[in-house]
């Protein structure tokens, strides 16, 4: 077998800086048709996108792919419900931790596996207040500042 270059890497900036991130998880996602040609050309968004419980499986919701441009009738809905595949083990302890209050999955990173099949890693993580938000801000420019300084 050869090696798959995958260099396919899309991510969800806005969820490190919503959410602390407590627990990370990779998962397999089901697709359709031209879904996984659209993710090879970059074509996909995680922005606002969520994952919910439904009759003990875990989907995420608001998922762009967009539609992939040779694909005529073929072509797939972009923002359709897409099921994640966890192990039974995995889905347990993600529903035991969402279950307090507070608590939320978010989709992270969209990316290309070694074998070339499409996953998603997701995230159990809890809201930052306002007050946090700020002080992440601080943090990054205070790296941001002391690098600056360090190359000097």
């Amino acid at each position: 077998m050869s090696k798959i270059k995958n260099d396919i890497l899309i991510r969800n900036k806005r969820a490190s800086f919503d959410y602390e991130l407590l627990d990370k998880f990779q998962a397999g996602i089901v697709l359709v048709g031209t879904e996984i040609k659209s993710i090879r050309n970059s074509k996909a968004s995680l922005v606002d996108s969520f994952c919910f419980f439904a009759n003990d499986e875990l989907w995420v919701k608001n998922m762009n792919i967009s539609e992939y441009f040779f694909g005529s009738y073929n072509n797939h809905a972009p923002k359709r419900d897409r099921k994640l595949l966890l192990t039974k083990r995995e889905l347990q302890k993600i529903r035991r931790m969402t279950k307090e209050t507070g608590f939320t999955i978010v989709p992270t990173k969209l990316f290309i596996s070694e074998k070339g099949l499409a996953k998603l890693e997701i995230a159990v993580a809890k809201g930052k207040k306002e007050y946090d938000k700020r002080e992440s801000l601080k943090e990054k420019d205070d790296k941001r500042t002391m690098e600056r300084f360090m190359k000097r």
